[in-house]
């Protein structure tokens, strides 16, 4: 290949190339990946669909087959797991509820009971554990309230307690941590404003110095990074990018140095994204890569909701708008 063909390539969104990976990828049941990500399946299948839609390609899906799977994952708790052999954890259960959600089929669950099993992970102080063994991270605030809202039960559990929860986890660079007084980080920052925008509490945080804190992740090479004085990652594409956007701040990043960043990330021969340039592409880059691409409204992709991690048709759908 030329240079001037490789300067193509790497400076446009290899879109057919991306959906025929995560196409061969979700269909291919004897790879040692397929083994290797059981236990957090449901999440590789949403990151999966949702990167198709984006693109456009969500028929090239067995999608009664991936509604089967889903449905199949529901635990008597009301919860969802992994995968069929695993336990209800909220990650899953907002991974299947976005599956759902996508596929306008939210209606063939029992949502009381999985809203029952959602509150019942609420903690006296307001933060809520992933599952029965108790482990406490602000992502599962996020995720706890994401789900109630697509499930339209946002009061299902104690809202007020859940923000002042989040709010304690805040730190004085304008970050957010897995609790309190952990360090700051863009994954952590993306879960405690989104869930605050779903609880209508972003007025409870210091808009500014938490966009200068997303901002300053940014690195010579383009890309973003997750925490100061660490590499750049394409899935710090979608957490700080998410952020800024709800908080009306996109304008912060250079846009033209972050998608030729995350072009440069792709593999030209089988498809895919990596985390950075020359490394092994997945589907958890891939889905995060296109979805920085179209947070900034780049690549012709359907757009996405910064919040809710879903299209904005399907948002949309959902509210009824």
């Amino acid at each position: 290949m030329s240079a001037k063909d490789l300067n193509k390539v790497i400076n446009t969104l290899l879109r057919d190339k991306h959906a025929q990976y995560i196409a061969s990828f979700e269909k291919n049941k004897e790879s040692f990946e397929f083994y290797a990500t059981e236990h957090f399946r449901m999440s590789g299948v949403y990151w999966g669909v949702t990167a198709m839609q984006l693109l456009g390609n969500l028929d090239l899906m067995d999608n009664d087959a991936i509604l089967a799977w889903v449905l199949s994952c529901q635990r008597e708790d009301g919860g969802f797991g992994g995968s069929e052999r695993h336990d209800s954890h909220l990650l899953y259960t907002l991974s299947a509820i976005q599956i759902l959600a996508l596929y306008g089929a939210l209606d063939r669950i029992n949502a009381d009971r999985t809203l029952s099993y959602i509150s019942s992970l609420q903690q006296a102080d307001g933060s809520f554990a992933g599952d029965t063994w108790g482990e406490i991270d602000t992502r599962f605030s996020y995720c706890a309230l994401l789900c109630c809202s697509l499930l339209g039960n946002l009061h299902a559990v104690n809202v007020p307690k859940a923000v002042s929860y989040i709010v304690s986890c805040q730190n004085i660079d304008g970050g957010f941590g897995c609790t309190a007084g952990n360090e700051s980080h863009a994954g952590q920052v993306f879960c405690c404003v989104a869930a605050l925008h779903l609880a209508g509490a972003l007025d409870r945080l210091d808009r500014d110095l938490t966009c200068w804190w997303l901002c300053e992740r940014q690195t010579k090479s383009g890309g973003l990074n997750g925490r100061p004085e660490k590499l750049q990652d394409v899935c710090y594409s979608w957490w700080c990018l998410s952020a800024l956007s709800i908080l009306d701040c996109l304008h912060w990043i250079d846009r033209d140095a972050l998608s030729s960043f995350i072009l440069q990330c792709q593999d030209e021969e089988r498809g895919g994204i990596a985390d950075r340039p020359e490394d092994m592409v997945d589907v958890f880059h891939t889905f995060f890569g296109i979805a920085g691409l179209s947070l900034m409204g780049l690549c012709d992709l359907e757009p996405i909701d910064p919040t809710y991690a879903l299209p904005v048709s399907t948002v949309h759908s959902i509210r009824g708008t």
